[in-house]
């Protein structure tokens, strides 16, 4: 079991910026895959980013440019800085964790563990 803790969520207007964290704990190992999801009301759930263990990054389309994966392994912490933000990044966003490093990339399927999200909302 991995127990994932997200915070940074918040209100910001748009342009501004905010850096999400996602404490993980429990049955860590050294190879895996951590990703930041985001889902806003009526959308479906969408892959923002996600790092392996040896740093390899995956972001999704719409974010490349300005948000930015980023981990402190010594603080089992995954954070997603996120700026020039806009109001259509407006949703939860859920940090997740996978066992295996193959393929690494910010897809629901490649997760085995999720957290329960922190709200970003965004004003124009």
């Amino acid at each position: 079991q991995v127990q994932l803790v997200e915070s940074g969520g918040g209100s910001v207007q748009a342009g501004g910026s905010l850096r999400l964290s996602c404490v993980a704990s429990g049955n860590m190992y050294n190879m895996y895959c951590m990703g930041w999801f985001r889902e806003a009301p009526g959308k479906k759930r969408e892959g923002v980013a996600a790092i392996d263990n040896d740093g390899r990054t995956v972001y999704a389309d719409s974010v490349k440019g300005r948000f930015t994966i980023s981990q402190d392994s010594a603080k089992n912490t995954v954070y997603l800085q996120m700026n020039n933000l806009k109001p259509e990044d407006s949703a939860k966003y859920y940090c997740a964790h996978g066992y295996s490093d193959y393929d690494c990339r910010p897809a629901s399927n490649a997760m085995d563990y999720w957290g329960k999200g922190t709200l970003v909302t965004i004003s124009s």
